[in-house]
Protein backbone atom coordinates (compact mmCIF):
# COMPACT_ATOMS: atom_id res chain seq x y z
CA UNK A 1 0.00 0.00 0.00
CA UNK A 2 1.50 3.49 -0.94
CA UNK A 3 1.70 6.22 1.49
CA UNK A 4 -0.64 8.86 -0.69
CA UNK A 5 -0.87 12.59 0.03
CA UNK A 6 -2.21 14.05 2.78
CA UNK A 7 -5.90 13.03 2.46
CA UNK A 8 -6.58 16.81 2.38
CA UNK A 9 -5.63 17.02 -0.92
CA UNK A 10 -7.08 13.69 -2.58
CA UNK A 11 -10.33 13.13 -3.32
CA UNK A 12 -9.98 9.47 -3.96
CA UNK A 13 -6.88 6.91 -3.90
CA UNK A 14 -4.45 7.30 -6.52
CA UNK A 15 -3.17 3.67 -6.42
CA UNK A 16 -4.16 3.21 -10.25
CA UNK A 17 -1.99 6.61 -11.30
CA UNK A 18 0.98 4.63 -9.61
CA UNK A 19 0.17 1.26 -11.50
CA UNK A 20 -0.46 3.53 -14.45
CA UNK A 21 3.01 5.63 -14.47
CA UNK A 22 4.87 2.92 -12.82
CA UNK A 23 4.40 1.15 -16.27
CA UNK A 24 5.21 4.45 -18.47
CA UNK A 25 8.56 4.19 -16.32
CA UNK A 26 8.66 0.90 -17.63
CA UNK A 27 7.88 1.34 -21.24
CA UNK A 28 10.72 4.44 -21.40
CA UNK A 29 13.70 2.28 -20.15
CA UNK A 30 12.50 -0.24 -22.68
CA UNK A 31 11.88 2.10 -25.91
CA UNK A 32 14.69 4.35 -24.50
CA UNK A 33 17.69 1.73 -23.98
CA UNK A 34 16.41 -0.11 -27.45
CA UNK A 35 16.80 3.28 -28.71
CA UNK A 36 20.38 3.53 -27.53
CA UNK A 37 21.52 -0.20 -28.52
CA UNK A 38 19.69 -0.92 -31.74
CA UNK A 39 19.92 2.90 -33.08
CA UNK A 40 20.90 1.57 -36.73
CA UNK A 41 17.92 -0.54 -36.90
CA UNK A 42 15.36 1.62 -34.71
CA UNK A 43 16.64 4.95 -36.55
CA UNK A 44 17.08 3.92 -40.22
CA UNK A 45 17.84 7.20 -41.57
CA UNK A 46 20.49 9.84 -40.70
CA UNK A 47 17.72 12.62 -39.46
CA UNK A 48 16.08 10.44 -37.38
CA UNK A 49 19.04 9.36 -35.56
CA UNK A 50 20.44 12.89 -35.46
CA UNK A 51 17.20 14.11 -33.53
CA UNK A 52 16.63 11.10 -31.37
CA UNK A 53 19.40 9.03 -29.87
CA UNK A 54 20.37 11.89 -28.01
CA UNK A 55 16.58 12.20 -26.96
CA UNK A 56 16.86 8.88 -25.36
CA UNK A 57 19.33 9.63 -23.33
CA UNK A 58 17.44 12.99 -21.95
CA UNK A 59 14.79 10.47 -21.64
CA UNK A 60 16.48 8.02 -19.33
CA UNK A 61 18.09 10.76 -17.20
CA UNK A 62 15.97 13.61 -17.60
CA UNK A 63 12.46 12.51 -18.23
CA UNK A 64 12.46 9.02 -15.69
CA UNK A 65 13.76 10.40 -12.74
CA UNK A 66 11.92 13.52 -12.87
CA UNK A 67 8.52 11.23 -13.25
CA UNK A 68 9.77 9.00 -10.75
CA UNK A 69 10.80 11.50 -8.44
CA UNK A 70 7.51 13.24 -8.34
CA UNK A 71 5.87 9.99 -7.50
CA UNK A 72 8.10 9.34 -4.88
CA UNK A 73 7.81 12.75 -3.54
CA UNK A 74 3.71 12.19 -3.87
CA UNK A 75 4.09 9.16 -2.08
CA UNK A 76 5.91 10.85 0.67
CA UNK A 77 2.89 13.33 1.01
CA UNK A 78 4.60 16.31 -0.62
CA UNK A 79 2.16 18.48 -2.08
CA UNK A 80 4.75 19.43 -4.63
CA UNK A 81 5.03 15.75 -6.00
CA UNK A 82 1.67 15.52 -6.08
CA UNK A 83 1.27 18.94 -8.60
CA UNK A 84 3.94 18.35 -10.49
CA UNK A 85 3.48 14.68 -11.23
CA UNK A 86 1.13 15.22 -13.96
CA UNK A 87 3.70 17.55 -15.37
CA UNK A 88 6.05 14.88 -15.72
CA UNK A 89 3.65 12.71 -17.37
CA UNK A 90 2.63 15.09 -20.02
CA UNK A 91 6.29 15.75 -20.52
CA UNK A 92 6.21 11.46 -21.71
CA UNK A 93 3.25 12.40 -23.48
CA UNK A 94 4.70 15.16 -25.96
CA UNK A 95 7.69 13.01 -26.47
CA UNK A 96 5.79 10.23 -27.71
CA UNK A 97 3.88 12.19 -29.82
CA UNK A 98 6.55 13.30 -31.67
CA UNK A 99 8.73 9.42 -31.74
CA UNK A 100 5.18 8.23 -33.25
CA UNK A 101 4.76 10.74 -35.82
CA UNK A 102 8.29 10.74 -37.11
CA UNK A 103 9.13 6.88 -36.90
CA UNK A 104 8.22 4.49 -39.14
CA UNK A 105 4.99 2.27 -38.08
CA UNK A 106 6.48 -0.65 -36.74
CA UNK A 107 6.37 -2.60 -33.07
CA UNK A 108 7.45 1.08 -31.82
CA UNK A 109 4.66 3.27 -32.88
CA UNK A 110 2.62 0.88 -30.59
CA UNK A 111 4.55 1.42 -27.90
CA UNK A 112 4.46 4.95 -28.29
CA UNK A 113 0.74 5.02 -28.35
CA UNK A 114 0.99 2.95 -25.69
CA UNK A 115 2.81 5.84 -23.41
CA UNK A 116 0.25 8.17 -25.00
CA UNK A 117 -2.65 6.35 -23.76
CA UNK A 118 -1.26 5.21 -20.27
CA UNK A 119 0.02 8.53 -19.23
CA UNK A 120 -3.21 10.44 -20.36
CA UNK A 121 -5.56 7.94 -18.26
CA UNK A 122 -2.86 8.17 -15.51
CA UNK A 123 -3.16 12.24 -15.90
CA UNK A 124 -6.84 12.17 -16.13
CA UNK A 125 -6.87 9.99 -12.80
CA UNK A 126 -4.11 12.18 -10.69
CA UNK A 127 -6.24 15.73 -11.82
CA UNK A 128 -9.83 13.96 -10.91
CA UNK A 129 -8.48 12.76 -7.40
CA UNK A 130 -7.08 15.58 -6.09
CA UNK A 131 -9.09 18.18 -4.35
CA UNK A 132 -8.55 21.58 -6.45
CA UNK A 133 -10.15 23.30 -3.98
CA UNK A 134 -8.46 22.69 -0.65
CA UNK A 135 -5.37 23.16 -2.86
CA UNK A 136 -6.42 26.51 -3.69
CA UNK A 137 -7.08 27.41 -0.23
CA UNK A 138 -4.00 26.10 0.57
CA UNK A 139 -1.33 27.89 -1.77
CA UNK A 140 -3.87 31.26 -2.30
CA UNK A 141 -1.09 34.17 -2.07
CA UNK A 142 2.12 32.32 -1.52
CA UNK A 143 2.28 31.07 -5.07
CA UNK A 144 2.74 33.66 -8.07
CA UNK A 145 -0.58 33.32 -9.56
CA UNK A 146 -0.42 36.24 -12.13
CA UNK A 147 3.31 35.73 -13.08
CA UNK A 148 3.31 32.16 -13.12
CA UNK A 149 0.04 32.25 -14.89
CA UNK A 150 1.08 35.05 -17.47
CA UNK A 151 4.32 32.95 -18.43
CA UNK A 152 2.61 29.91 -18.86
CA UNK A 153 -0.22 31.47 -21.18
CA UNK A 154 1.76 33.65 -22.99
CA UNK A 155 4.56 31.32 -23.53
CA UNK A 156 1.78 28.71 -24.75
CA UNK A 157 0.38 31.24 -27.14
CA UNK A 158 3.59 32.10 -28.49
CA UNK A 159 4.37 28.40 -29.60
CA UNK A 160 1.02 27.67 -30.90
CA UNK A 161 0.96 30.81 -33.28
CA UNK A 162 4.90 29.93 -34.17
CA UNK A 163 3.89 26.07 -34.89
CA UNK A 164 0.49 27.37 -36.51
CA UNK A 165 2.15 29.23 -39.16
CA UNK A 166 4.74 26.88 -39.82
CA UNK A 167 2.46 24.18 -40.33
CA UNK A 168 0.45 26.64 -42.63
CA UNK A 169 4.08 27.22 -44.65
CA UNK A 170 4.27 23.75 -44.88
CA UNK A 171 1.01 23.00 -46.33
CA UNK A 172 1.00 25.57 -48.88
CA UNK A 173 4.53 25.14 -49.86
CA UNK A 174 6.46 28.07 -48.62
CA UNK A 175 8.57 26.08 -46.27
CA UNK A 176 10.29 22.82 -45.66
CA UNK A 177 10.73 20.59 -42.72
CA UNK A 178 11.88 17.30 -41.67
CA UNK A 179 10.18 14.72 -40.93
CA UNK A 180 11.65 14.63 -37.26
CA UNK A 181 10.24 19.08 -37.39
CA UNK A 182 6.99 17.99 -38.79
CA UNK A 183 6.72 15.44 -35.65
CA UNK A 184 7.76 18.03 -32.77
CA UNK A 185 5.00 20.33 -34.34
CA UNK A 186 2.62 18.02 -34.41
CA UNK A 187 3.84 17.46 -30.71
CA UNK A 188 3.47 21.52 -29.78
CA UNK A 189 0.53 21.80 -31.35
CA UNK A 190 -1.16 19.18 -28.94
CA UNK A 191 -0.12 20.93 -25.91
CA UNK A 192 0.61 24.41 -25.97
CA UNK A 193 -3.37 24.74 -25.95
CA UNK A 194 -2.99 23.20 -22.41
CA UNK A 195 -0.27 25.90 -21.56
CA UNK A 196 -2.65 28.43 -22.93
CA UNK A 197 -5.40 27.23 -20.70
CA UNK A 198 -4.24 26.46 -17.84
CA UNK A 199 -2.39 29.91 -17.47
CA UNK A 200 -5.48 31.50 -17.69
CA UNK A 201 -7.02 29.38 -15.09
CA UNK A 202 -4.20 29.88 -12.79
CA UNK A 203 -4.20 33.87 -13.69
CA UNK A 204 -7.95 34.00 -12.35
CA UNK A 205 -7.13 31.72 -9.79
CA UNK A 206 -9.34 28.98 -10.25
CA UNK A 207 -9.12 26.08 -8.46
CA UNK A 208 -8.20 24.05 -11.08
CA UNK A 209 -5.43 26.27 -12.35
CA UNK A 210 -3.77 25.45 -9.43
CA UNK A 211 -3.29 22.16 -9.89
CA UNK A 212 -2.80 21.78 -13.97
CA UNK A 213 -1.07 25.61 -14.04
CA UNK A 214 2.05 24.12 -11.66
CA UNK A 215 2.07 20.50 -13.26
CA UNK A 216 2.40 22.33 -16.83
CA UNK A 217 5.43 24.74 -15.63
CA UNK A 218 7.22 21.87 -14.52
CA UNK A 219 6.02 19.99 -17.77
CA UNK A 220 6.91 23.12 -20.11
CA UNK A 221 10.36 23.54 -17.95
CA UNK A 222 11.06 19.89 -18.66
CA UNK A 223 11.10 20.71 -22.29
CA UNK A 224 13.29 23.27 -21.81
CA UNK A 225 15.96 21.38 -20.09
CA UNK A 226 15.44 18.64 -22.06
CA UNK A 227 16.41 20.28 -25.25
CA UNK A 228 18.71 22.08 -23.84
CA UNK A 229 21.24 18.53 -23.01
CA UNK A 230 19.81 17.53 -26.33
CA UNK A 231 21.78 20.33 -28.00
CA UNK A 232 24.63 19.61 -25.75
CA UNK A 233 24.79 15.88 -26.66
CA UNK A 234 23.76 15.82 -30.51
CA UNK A 235 27.37 16.86 -31.34
CA UNK A 236 29.20 14.23 -29.60
CA UNK A 237 26.24 11.50 -30.01
CA UNK A 238 24.92 12.40 -33.89
CA UNK A 239 27.91 14.55 -35.43
CA UNK A 240 26.02 17.61 -36.00
CA UNK A 241 27.54 21.11 -34.90
CA UNK A 242 26.86 22.95 -31.65
CA UNK A 243 23.52 24.91 -32.58
CA UNK A 244 25.14 27.81 -30.42
CA UNK A 245 22.28 30.33 -31.69
CA UNK A 246 19.53 27.95 -30.82
CA UNK A 247 21.11 27.30 -27.50
CA UNK A 248 21.43 30.85 -26.59
CA UNK A 249 17.51 31.60 -27.34
CA UNK A 250 16.04 28.01 -26.20
CA UNK A 251 17.79 29.43 -22.89
CA UNK A 252 16.96 32.71 -22.28
CA UNK A 253 12.94 31.14 -23.09
CA UNK A 254 13.69 28.56 -20.48
CA UNK A 255 15.02 31.05 -17.69
CA UNK A 256 11.45 32.92 -18.65
CA UNK A 257 9.63 29.58 -17.50
CA UNK A 258 12.15 28.78 -14.62
CA UNK A 259 11.67 31.50 -12.92
CA UNK A 260 7.96 31.15 -11.94
CA UNK A 261 8.31 27.69 -11.22
CA UNK A 262 11.08 27.98 -8.99
CA UNK A 263 8.75 30.78 -7.28
CA UNK A 264 5.80 28.35 -7.13
CA UNK A 265 8.00 25.59 -5.65
CA UNK A 266 9.19 28.06 -2.98
CA UNK A 267 5.38 28.86 -2.33
CA UNK A 268 4.87 25.21 -1.81
CA UNK A 269 7.38 25.10 0.42
CA UNK A 270 6.91 27.71 2.37
CA UNK A 271 3.75 26.06 3.36
CA UNK A 272 5.32 23.35 4.83
CA UNK A 273 3.97 20.98 2.24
Amino acid sequence: MHNQAPVTFLKREIALAYVLSYLVALLMIVVSLAGLIFSAALYPTQELKQAFVANDVVDLFIGLPLLLGAMALARRGKLAGLLFWPGALLYVIYNAIAYAVALPWTVQFVVYVAQVALSSYAVIRLLTSIDAVAVRQHLTGAVPEKFAGGVLAGLGGLFFLRTVAQIVGVLTGGQVVTGAEMAVLIADLVCTPLWVAGGIWLWRKRALGYVSGAGLLFQASMLFVGLLVLFLLQPWLAGVPFPAGDFVVILVMGLICFVPLGLFVRGVLTKGM
